[in-house]
């Protein structure tokens, strides 16, 4: 049996070996990519490096980065589906390619992980109008003892990774397959020809191109690795088990759940599915709520939302009838806090959040799943105006709304429910569902503007409200900048004018931006903000603005003051206890 702690420490120590910089997960909120939602993949917040900027720690990175993807939710209920995830990721910044990449992998499979050779199989790129076929990593697969007909040739659906958005660096990838099926693999079975009979271990990417958003295939002047095993994946199939739900990042979980529901894991096929969702939604929410996300209807919001009133749904499907979404989450912190010590850190706030809205919905539960009875009754489908009434009336989010249709075979007219959003000029799941579709790294000269003014909206915080201020989050797009902070208290008409004043008064004296390297602590000597609990690596880059800011930051930056024009603030809001919102612009 492998740990998780285990086979996490196996994975960094390995890369480390091979001079790799160990780096600390990046939050799940994006800190400089407006156009998407959450991290979505390890790579996610390295694009300004993988594009060319210069990390604090070298070429070679190695993490765990925790992860949600929102694109499979309707597939979690089978073995391996997830939400929220680990991944295992070591990185090339334009230093070394296939040739070491690939013998590095097949050697930590088979020598670390002791994973049986003749139980691999390998995928390559075939090849297609923007890109040739990989025919060097199919040839490096055969040289290290693959045989040739366990090396599958596929689509770019199968074997090309990103971008993560509509533009952004992507290119082939070679993946690792794991024999399930019955006996020892046949010489006809392989990914291409059984791919029922193989699980996917993990892939190397190979970045060698820029998508733009216009969709074109650019070659990178700097060609990265990225490589990502999903940790949930490999603790199964290393523990002999082919079921995510059965390891320990979720079976404390799933025996909650039956005891709650004094149902059994693997009663039915349903009991199964329902258990599933509940433990995986619940992760989800958890890790999101920790980052000081309000369950809404919009944005992160409505995802957080959209992940619990489902989990309540399948919760109710159970038999369980007394309120239990914080119980799970706190399994879910005991499980995590040791890596993620913010779990712990905000746990009166995370567990607050999920009481709230689980009361908010069981209000209106039974009385919607009457209505969607009598909607349905002699109907074919369910109209856009029915669905519409659901998600308003008793907060069914369309995604559940859909889900009850399929359940007893009908559709649901989606347009017809986007219709009546608009009509009704409600803020709907379509402008979050546009947001999951963006580009990647959106750092145009209006962005950069905007993410230095945020150092310099930060200090004139300290300066007029308090000295302890940090920043929460932030959000950045070509239009206005949105940053949260801590303070307890809506800020008076006149001290918004003073911060804006102070901003623009250290425009006006045209600062030089300077970026420098160093250590953490070298870093805090120097008054540097961060947040000097979490784990950085042993470099950082820290960002002067003259004698007035000085902040640890990975973010795009201008040179000068000069460059950003006038400031103003156009919103101050709360957005939870304790944090409050600045939305800003530069005119």
């Amino acid at each position: 049996m492998i740990t998780r702690r285990e086979l996490i420490g196996k994975y960094l120590e390995f890369f480390k070996e091979r001079g790799h910089a160990i780096i600390p997960s990046a939050p799940l909120i994006p800190e400089n990519d407006p156009t998407v939602l959450f991290t979505t993949a390890g790579m996610h917040p390295l694009v300004p490096y993988l594009l060319g900027e210069k990390h604090p720690l070298g070429k070679r990175l190695v993490d765990v980065q925790k992860c949600i993807r929102t694109g499979d939710i309707d597939e979690v209920g089978d073995e391996f589906h997830h939400t929220f995830f680990e991944m295992l990721g070591n990185w090339s910044l334009g230093d070394y390619f296939k040739s070491e990449m690939i013998p590095w992998s097949f050697e930590y499979l088979t020598e670390i992980l002791n994973v049986p050779k003749e139980k691999l199989a390998v995928t390559v790129f075939e090849g297609d109008k923007d890109a040739e076929e990989d025919k060097e990593s199919a040839k490096m697969w055969e040289k290290l003892g693959i045989p040739k007909d366990k090396i599958s040739s596929m689509s770019k659906s199968d074997n090309w990774w990103g971008p993560a958005g509509e533009s952004g660096p992507c290119g082939p990838d070679t993946e690792m397959f794991f024999y399930v099926g019955k006996g020892k693999p046949k010489k006809t079975s392989n990914v291409k020809s059984q791919k029922e009979e193989w699980v996917e271990l993990g892939n190397d990417v190979f970045l060698q191109y820029n998508k733009t958003k216009d969709g074109k295939f650019l070659p990178l002047q700097q060609k990265n690795v990225d490589t990502g095993m999903g940790l949930e994946r490999n603790l199964a199939i290393l523990n002999g088990l082919m079921d995510d739900y059965k390891t320990e990042v979720f079976w404390p979980l799933i025996e909650e759940i039956e005891k709650l529901s004094k149902n059994k894991y693997g009663k039915s096929k349903e009991t199964t599915k329902s258990m599933r969702i509940v433990a995986d939604h619940l992760k989800a929410a958890t890790f999101i709520l920790s980052e000081f996300i309000v369950p809404s209807n919009v944005e992160r919001g409505y995802v957080a939302r959209r992940l619990i009133r489902r989990a309540i749904r399948h919760g109710k499907l159970l038999g369980i009838e007394e309120d239990f979404c914080s119980l799970i989450s706190k399994g879910v912190i005991k499980i995590y806090h040791e890596d993620y010590p913010e779990l712990k850190k905000n746990e009166h706030f995370i567990l607050s959040e999920l009481e709230k809205e689980e009361r908010k919905f069981r209000e209106t539960l039974e009385r919607g799943l009457k209505q969607f009875e009598i909607i349905v009754k002699d109907k074919k489908d369910v109209s856009g105006e029915d669905a519409f009434l659901l998600y308003q009336s008793y907060g069914f989010p369309i995604e559940m709304i859909k889900e009850l249709a399929k359940e007893i075979k009908m559709n649901v007219d989606e347009k017809g429910f986007e219709k009546e959003s608009l009509k009704h000029q409600e803020q709907s799941r379509v402008g979050a569902e546009k947001k999951f579709k963006g580009g990647l790294s959106d750092e145009s000269e209006k962005t950069t503007r905007l993410h230095t003014a945020t150092h310099l909206l930060a200090e004139a915080l300290r300066e007029i409200l308090d000295k302890k201020i940090q920043q929460k989050g932030s959000n950045i797009t070509a239009e206005r900048l949105r940053f949260d902070f801590n303070f307890d208290r809506k800020m008076t008409y006149e001290e918004i004018k003073k911060v804006e004043e102070l901003v623009n008064k250290k425009i006006k004296e045209h600062l030089e931006v300077k970026r420098e390297e160093m250590s953490p602590e070298e870093a805090k000597k120097k008054g540097a903000q961060g947040v000097f609990d979490k784990k950085y690596g042993e470099k950082v880059s820290v960002y002067s603005i003259g004698n007035f800011s000085k902040e640890i930051c990975g973010g795009p930056h201008v040179k000068n003051t000069k460059e950003l024009g006038k400031f103003k603030i156009s919103k101050e809001e709360s957005v939870a206890a304790g944090v409050r919102r600045i939305k800003a612009v530069l005119e």
